[in-house]
Parts: structure tokens; C-alpha cells; sequence
């Protein structure tokens, strides 16, 4: 069953998730955006997504770029809860693992950290 939500909603509750990263990271996400899309057109199912150059894959020439993007999926999201509360859950799980990619964790280290 698919939870309905307003997007004003949905869009609080992916900032109250990036309120939750510590002062010194956010500082290191200063050339990154984050946006809340109904869903990816490749993958429908796909709940957010990175698109960027990893911190730990910048080198001397990095500089002078577009920012980072990082995509929430609103119905991608909203399909897979039953209830507000799992969107809460998922909301933050979504956005701090599209957070780590930026720091350079991959889908492995995640998993294995329980953050999949």
C-alpha cells in the first residue's frame, strides 16, 4: 500500500535527514545539491541516486565543475512504505546513503554497515 504525502512534506522530512549530518561533513558538501524528484526515468524503482565526483576521487584537476546531484525519489519512496513513519525511515536512510557515495563509500560498505 502506498503512502500518500504532500510533497511540502516529503521535502521536510529530506531536509530534517540532511540536518542529522555532523557540521564537518556538511561543510565538505559544499558544491552539492540536493533534489527531490518524483522518480529516476531509467529506473523507476530506484529510490535516490548520486551523480557526482566522489571526494576521494578528486585530484589537482578538480575545480572549476557543475555541482554534485544527489536525487530523492518522492514516489519511488512513498511506494515501498505502509506507513509515515517508514517514510521517515527510508527518507533518512535514502538521503544518508546518498551522502556517504559523495564521501566515496560504495553499495558494498553500505550494506555491510546496514545503511544498503
Amino acid at each position: 500500500m502506498t503512502v500518500e504525502m504532500t510533497r511540502g512534506r516529503f521535502d521536510e522530512l529530506v531536509e530534517e535527514a540532511l540536518d542529522l549530518i555532523p557540521p564537518e561533513f556538511m561543510h565538505a558538501m559544499n558544491n552539492v545539491v540536493v533534489l527531490v524528484e518524483d522518480r529516476n526515468p531509467d529506473e523507476p524503482s530506484l529510490l535516490g541516486l548520486y551523480q557526482g565526483i566522489a571526494l576521494t576521487e578528486r585530484n589537482t584537476d578538480y575545480g572549476g565543475t557543475l555541482p554534485d546531484h544527489i536525487f530523492i525519489y518522492r514516489e519511488a519512496i512513498l511506494d515501498i512504505c505502509d506507513t509515515e513513519d517508514d517514510v521517515v525511515e527510508e527518507v533518512m536512510v535514502t538521503v544518508l546513503h546518498e551522502v556517504a557515495h559523495h564521501f566515496g563509500v560504495d553499495d558494498a560498505k553500505l550494506h555491510e554497515l546496514g545503511w544498503g
